[in-house]
């Protein structure tokens, strides 16, 4: 059960965390969903976007703060 809360204080950081990031998400030097590699197709009526590289950073951030949670 002391894991269990561990792990909602946690999860409520990150959460927290994300938020401020976003409220942040003007003012801060990179843009999400304008990184290289998200693609942006357009033609006519027909709009492709394919976020590749915010796909990529989300991906890494996530399994570092896995590994840091799983280490004991």
């Amino acid at each position: 059960m002391e894991q269990f809360g561990r792990l909602l204080v946690i999860m409520g950081l990150v959460i927290a965390v994300v938020g401020f990031l976003l409220m942040l998400g003007p003012r801060l030097p990179f843009r999400m969903g304008r990184l290289p590699l998200d693609f942006h197709y357009q033609r006519g009526n027909f709009n492709l976007y394919f976020p590749l590289g915010t796909s990529i950073l989300i991906s890494i951030v996530l399994t570092l703060i896995f590994s840091l949670l799983n280490r004991r």
